[in-house]
């Protein structure tokens, strides 16, 4: 018997010619294995549903025991924040670039799912970030993020001044073009192009990776996944600054105002088919760490 009877879809918004014929080829192949399917809104109209088909994430999340994402990493970081106060487990089908996350191959989609429909699979539960503006004393709503919180400058060619603080105690005061916040998830994404470290998913650490420091001895920071991380920028620089969360949702930041970012109190679960390699991954798709079979041996 499966072990999901209820399997939701989420598609990529934005490349309906690619997106499509993956679509119809995962629906069919859940439908004949007597699965309900549910699909969000790209989805049902990719699929060409009757009217009343798609259901907002809101009502798939609860409803849903799978959701499969089709599309690439930043599909499922949007499909996560959504899923993840219902818990319901994620598996992506890779259409974009890198797929850290998506990594399952369209040509191999129909054997994957059926391995993860009959419970053959390894689950991975990432950890995530809650970002909020502090403004007057009052905390704003928490925004999610699965990869990074990022603090930067948007409309200015000069860096901005701003000081960390973690726990209320003073870490540093720096100058550059930002501070990056990720997970370990999010430690191959932005941080990594901003010279962070790679950090295997399943520590419980938050790291801090400034962008374009002035300094050059303001270097990469790791702390534990509980820590409170509170950013403050000075005065003549907050009207150059955002805050963005995966690189998706942003945040307004008025004058006078902070940023506290901590760990978020869900966390997100990742199904893979069975002998999923995280190190593997990383050689695949940074071309990072492997051999190489032209190097002469050494004598």
């Amino acid at each position: 018997m499966p072990q999901f009877k209820i399997v939701g879809i989420i598609a990529k918004q934005g490349d309906p010619e690619r997106v499509r014929g993956t679509l119809r080829r995962l629906s069919t192949h859940l439908r004949a294995r007597a699965l309900q399917v549910l699909l969000d809104a790209e989805s049902a109209h990719l699929l060409d549903a009757t009217a009343g088909m798609a259901l907002p994430l809101g009502e798939l999340g609860p409803r849903c025991e799978l959701i499969v994402v089709v599309g690439g990493d930043g599909t499922l970081l949007h499909a996560a924040r959504s899923m993840a106060p219902h818990g319901v487990p994620l598996m992506g089908i890779n259409l974009g670039r890198l797929g850290f996350l998506v990594d399952v191959s369209p040509h191999h989609m129909e054997s994957a799912i059926d391995q993860i429909l009959a419970g053959e699979f390894d689950s991975d539960s990432r950890s995530m970030l809650q970002a909020a503006v502090v403004a007057d004393e009052v905390v704003g709503p928490p925004h999610a993020a699965l990869n990074d919180v990022a603090i930067h400058k948007w409309n200015t060619a000069r860096m901005i001044e701003f000081e960390t603080y973690i726990d209320g105690v003073f870490v540093n005061a720096q100058r550059s073009d930002g501070l990056i916040v990720a997970t370990p998830t999010g430690s191959t994404a932005y941080a990594l192009s901003g010279g962070g470290p790679l950090v295997d998913p399943a520590l419980d650490a938050i790291l801090l990776v400034p962008i374009c420091p002035h300094d050059l001895s303001n270097r990469p920071l790791v702390v534990p996944g509980d820590r409170q991380i509170e950013i403050r920028v000075r005065g003549h620089d907050r009207g150059h600054v955002q805050v963005t969360c995966d690189g998706q949702t942003d945040l307004q930041l008025p004058p006078d105002a902070r940023v506290r970012i901590d760990r978020h109190p869900n966390r997100v679960s990742v199904l893979h088919p069975r002998g999923h390699d995280h190190y593997q991954i990383l050689r695949a798709k940074l071309h990072w760490g492997g051999h190489n079979s032209s190097r002469t041996p050494s004598c």
